[in-house]
């Protein structure tokens, strides 16, 4: 830095140089420990990132040496710390208050003797404290952070010792979040030829991966390859695991990761447990059970470290995968290698089999941990409770979750949560509601635990329990959030009360509970479905007091709401206008206005439409291409419509059974059965199965034959491929067929 210390700095240096010989002597002394350091320590450093740093103009260094000259009371500290090594004493003023008095250049100068006096006798923690005084003042005060390195290196004292202050202030700007700081102070020390740690760079990768700076951290890594400290296993790691997190909205790389895998192996370190079971879990993650199943054999083989920790990804994968059978054989395969399987690993295996509904293995698999010595978890019991629960095995599950308490466990919100839900599943209010009072006594439920509940007495229309809990949750919360009324609003729509539903929506209000615009959307579509879409216009300016703004979801209801009871005029109204109020229409919207012409044989002005939409660059879905082959099928021209059905196909949208439905139904009005039995033929090549749908369609269309033996046929086929269907039109059919085939 090009700093020139006053002569009671130098004095004081001097003073260092000249009791070299000492410093064996004053390392072997009886110091405070590191957790003294700890105990004494009261800074709270500011771990937020920070904004480009000012330099400190020239003309305020020399300001500062007349503070230096003027006021000396600080050196005996110094001095003090240099004959006793007394952490105390150091710790008699911080940084900050000497700066206050002495002015920062004067302080950074005693801190910086301060600083290579415990380095030279390695009292590491007693360093890292001193920097990370000095760092957080430096920062707080806006100073060029890139030049302390330099300044405090700038000593013809301490060489050998230079390295510890380097890691040290390197760990301090990781740790707290200035990891370019960090990088620059490696860089300054590789100029220095000075080699930091690796220990120390380890710590920066791995701070460096945390931030999610990847060019950084391939910077370091590939430095350290280049020239030194040599990468070690826990370096190759750290990189790895980068890659195999996919963290911060990055996707896993087991491309990257199967690179430094295969280097570490090249590089002579050898792989440990840690290094293996991330990449298995990678593996897993994005690629399959089974290839994870491979390399692990393929590592035993070869007599790498392998424990339950590399295993139990493979585990989750292939229970996750629905395939507990499979993972149940990985469990006893580690058995046989010699390799214990932990608490978790018959946890995976539980949870998986329960969601199966096959409890008695779940019970076998917690009885074997007991003869294993391995005590299960609350987790594994939690997901038998689930599984006994989903089988209606209700009295199971409770003497399950009884005994718990007997055998020690605490009971947690999950566990209530899965029983209070299982009873409310099968119709027990009764017992669902006490245990929700033993839940509400011996624990503290969250928001969360309580909106599940409410859910839970909307869908069984038990709206009287769900406001009464709501009102639990105002208590026991705080405030009850506007998704968990939602619940309420929306199931009172779905019973059909909307009266009940806009009289809670004036609760939420009373009670600060703002709607949101789902809410609104709840009360348009039940307004809609009740034929009444022109009431939805009065709660538009509702919204708007509220700063809730109609957006593309409400437009789109209101004008399914118009088509649906056949007001073609208003819901072309509102299409038009969408654009002009802001909300330019998107496919959803251009489908309903298609089903409603094609459904009034509108047909041009339909595929005007649709036309239109491709130009300006829209994709047709599989539901809009369906809807204008349905109508092209409805008004007998299937020219047009087959056209449209092998654009679809050519295009990469499978068609549905829907839209072969439309098609056939076109063909047997015109009488073309030929086509139509070509089109359940395809459709069965294309691997999808007729539905009774499509079997009505062809019964009505050969009764319109008086083909009266086909027909027949085609009820027996039915039958015998087992399609039962309590669909009343297929029904009503069969009969008749049935009768006339016996009249005659």
């Amino acid at each position: 830095m090009g700093i020139c210390p006053c002569s009671k700095i130098c004095s004081s240096e001097l003073l260092l140089l000249d009791n070299r010989v000492h410093y064996h002597l004053f390392s072997r002394r009886v110091c405070y420990s590191s957790l003294s350091v700890l105990l004494v320590e009261d800074l709270v450093f500011d771990e937020s990132p920070v904004a480009q740093i000012k330099v400190l103009p020239e003309e305020n260094f020399k300001r500062n040496r007349s503070i230096v000259r003027r006021k000396g009371k600080l050196f005996p500290i110094v001095v003090r710390v240099l004959k006793s090594l007394n952490w105390r004493v150091a710790r008699q003023i911080r940084f900050s208050t000497a700066v206050k008095r002495y002015g920062y250049l004067n302080s950074l100068c005693a801190f910086r003797i301060m600083v290579h006096v415990f380095a030279l006798a390695e009292m590491q923690m007693e360093v890292y404290s001193l920097l990370r005084d000095i760092v957080s003042n430096t920062r707080k005060a806006e100073q060029d952070l890139s030049a302390l390195l330099p300044f405090l290196m700038d000593s013809n004292y301490a060489v050998e010792k230079s390295s510890i202050v380097i890691d040290l202030l390197i760990k301090v700007f990781s740790g707290n979040s200035m990891v370019e700081n960090a990088v620059e102070v490696f860089i300054q020390a590789k100029k220095m030829r000075i080699k930091p740690d690796i220990s120390s760079c380890n710590f920066l990768l791995k701070c460096l991966a945390e931030a999610n700076r990847e060019d950084l951290a391939r910077y370091l890594f590939e430095d350290l390859k280049a020239s030194g400290p040599n990468p070690t296993v826990y370096t190759y790691t750290i990189m790895m695991n980068f890659f195999c997190q996919g963290l911060n909205g990055r996707d896993v790389n087991i491309k990257e990761a199967t690179f430094f895998l295969e280097e570490l192996m090249r590089s002579g370190e050898k792989p440990t447990v840690v290094t293996y079971s991330i990449y298995i879990h990678a593996l897993c993650k994005v690629v399959s059970g089974q290839t994870a199943l491979d390399f692990i054999q393929d590592l035993r083989l070869k007599n790498q470290p392998l424990n339950a920790y590399c295993y139990n990804p493979i585990l989750h994968k292939f229970c996750q995968e629905g395939k507990p059978e499979e993972a149940l054989k990985v469990l006893q395969e580690m058995r046989s290698y010699g390799i214990l399987p932990d608490a978790y690993s018959y946890s995976i295996l539980v949870d998986g089999f329960c969601k199966r509904g096959e409890n008695n293995k779940g019970l076998d698999l917690i009885e074997d941990m007991e003869l294993c010595q391995l005590k299960p978890s609350l987790v594994s019991y939690s997901s038998l409770i689930y599984g006994l629960c989903k089988s209606g095995l209700m009295d199971l599950s409770l003497d399950i979750f009884r005994n718990l308490q007997k055998l020690g466990y605490k009971y947690d919100l999950i566990v209530y949560d899965i029983l209070i839900g299982g009873f409310c599943l099968h119709g027990n209010m009764e017992y669902a509601d006490k245990l929700l009072g033993e839940m509400l006594d011996d624990l503290c439920p969250d928001a969360f635990n309580f909106s599940g509940k409410i859910c839970w007495l909307c869908k069984m229309g038990r709206f009287d329990k769900a406001t009464g809990l709501l009102n639990l949750m105002v208590k026991y919360c705080g405030l009850a959030d506007t998704r968990t009324c939602n619940f309420i609003v929306h199931g009172y729509c779905r019973e059909g009360n909307l009266e009940e539903a806009l009289k809670f929506m004036i609760y939420m209000k009373d009670h600060d509970i703002m709607p949101n615009s789902y809410t609104f959307n709840i009360i348009m579509k039940r307004l809609c479905e009740e034929g009444r879409p022109e009431k939805v216009w009065e709660l538009f300016p509702v919204m708007l007091k509220l700063n809730i703004f109609p957006g593309l979801v409400h437009y789109n209801t209101l004008i399914d709401g118009f088509a649906k009871h056949s007001n073609m005029k208003k819901a072309l109204m509102l299409y038009e206008r969408m654009e002009r109020l802001g909300v330019p229409p998107n496919t959803v919207t251009s489908t309903i206005i298609i089903n409603m012409l094609c459904q009034r044989n509108e047909t041009y002005w339909a595929y005007k439409l649709f036309k239109k939409l491709i130009v300006e660059g829209t994709s047709p879905d599989k539901i809009l291409y369906t809807s204008m082959i349905a109508g092209f099928s409805g008004t007998g021209d299937m020219k047009k419509a087959c056209a449209l059905f092998n654009k679809m196909s050519n295009e990469g949208c499978s068609p549905t059974v829907v839209t072969y439905t439309c098609l056939i139904d076109g063909f047997l009005k015109l009488k073309r059965l030929d086509l139509a039995s070509f089109l359940v033929d395809d459709m069965k090549r294309n691997n999808l199965t007729p539905d009774v749908i499509i079997y009505t369609v062809l019964i009505v269309g050969f009764l319109r034959l008086g083909m009266i033996e086909k027909a027949y046929e085609l009820v027996n086929e039915v039958r015998a491929d087992g399609i039962i269907s309590e669909d009343v039109t297929f029904q009503g059919l069969a009969s008749s067929i049935v009768n006339q085939k016996l009249e005659r």
